[in-house]
C-alpha cells in the first residue's frame, strides 16, 4: 500500500493497494489563489472514451497543458487504456452539490503504464477544476502515468495554491482538458453502485461495485457542440508552456 497525494487545504491522506493514484480534496478553503488566465486561441485534441454505459469525448487542451496531454494520447495511440475501468466515484458533501470526481485508469497495471509526466500545475497552465475537467491523479507532483479524474460540479480545491504551506497543496493537480459532450454518461457512472467495503482509508465506499469498463480509448473529431472554457479566453501568462505533443 502506498500514500496518495493531498490535494486542499484540508485534505487526508488516502491509502489504496494495487499501486492506484489517487487524487483527495477536503472542504473548499476560504481563501485560494486562483488559476492564471489561460491563453488564446487553444488548439484541442479530440478523445472518445467508449464506455460500456456509453461515450464520453474529450477535448484536450495541448496549448496550456502540453506535456500532459502528450502524455495521455501516448496511452490513447497505443491502445494501453482499452480494457481499463471506471472504478472510483467521490461523492462530496460540501459545495453546490452534486460535487466530487469520478476516476479511472490502469491502476499502475504492470506492462502497461509509461514513465510518469512531469507536473503541470493550474498557477502556469490557467486551467481550473471545474465541472467536466480532465485531470492526472497522482502520488506526488511529477508521478502522474496513466489515471485520471473527471470532475462532478466545481472542484477547485485540486487547483495549484502557490500561497499553501504544504506542499502537494502548493502544486495542486494537472488538469489538461473538459468533456465536450457525454457528461450524462460521466454522471450516470458516478452515481452507480459503490460498494461499501472496496477501497481503504477514506477511499472506503467510493470503489465503483462493478467498475464501469472502458472499452476503447480513440483520437476523434470534434462534436458540433463542442464548448470552450471560460478559462481560455483571456492573455497568457509569461510562464505558460507553449510546447507542442
Amino acid at each position: 500500500m502506498r500514500r496518495i497525494a493531498r490535494a486542499g487545504l484540508a485534505s487526508l491522506v488516502l491509502l489504496l493497494p494495487l499501486s492506484v493514484h489517487a487524487q483527495d480534496t477536503g472542504p473548499a478553503p476560504a481563501t485560494a489563489a486562483a488559476p492564471a488566465p489561460a491563453p488564446v486561441p487553444a488548439t484541442y485534441v479530440y478523445v472518445a472514451l467508449t464506455t460500456s454505459q456509453g461515450v464520453i469525448t474529450l477535448a484536450l487542451d495541448k496549448t496550456h497543458a502540453p506535456l500532459t496531454v502528450a502524455n495521455f494520447l501516448k496511452y490513447v495511440d497505443t491502445k494501453r487504456l482499452d480494457g481499463t475501468t471506471f472504478y472510483r466515484a467521490m461523492h462530496l458533501d460540501w459545495g453546490t452539490t452534486p460535487t466530487g470526481l469520478l476516476q479511472g485508469g490502469l491502476q499502475g497495471l504492470p506492462g502497461k503504464v509509461l514513465p510518469p509526466v512531469a507536473h503541470e500545475p493550474t498557477n502556469v497552465t490557467g486551467l481550473s477544476h471545474t465541472s467536466g475537467t480532465i485531470s492526472m491523479a497522482r502520488y506526488a507532483p511529477g508521478t502522474a502515468t496513466a489515471d485520471f479524474t473527471i470532475m462532478i460540479g466545481d472542484v477547485v480545491t485540486l487547483d495549484a495554491n502557490p500561497a499553501a504551506t504544504d506542499p502537494d497543496t502548493r502544486a495542486g493537480f494537472a488538469a489538461f482538458g473538459h468533456v465536450v459532450a457525454g457528461m450524462d454518461v460521466v454522471k450516470a457512472i458516478w452515481n452507480a453502485p459503490l460498494s461499501a467495503t472496496k477501497g481503504e482509508g477514506v477511499m472506503r465506499g467510493q470503489m465503483l461495485e462493478p467498475p464501469v469498463k472502458i472499452l476503447t480509448a480513440r483520437r476523434t473529431s470534434a462534436p458540433p457542440t463542442a464548448a470552450v472554457p471560460a478559462s481560455a479566453s483571456v492573455p497568457a501568462p509569461a510562464s505558460a508552456p507553449n510546447a507542442a505533443p
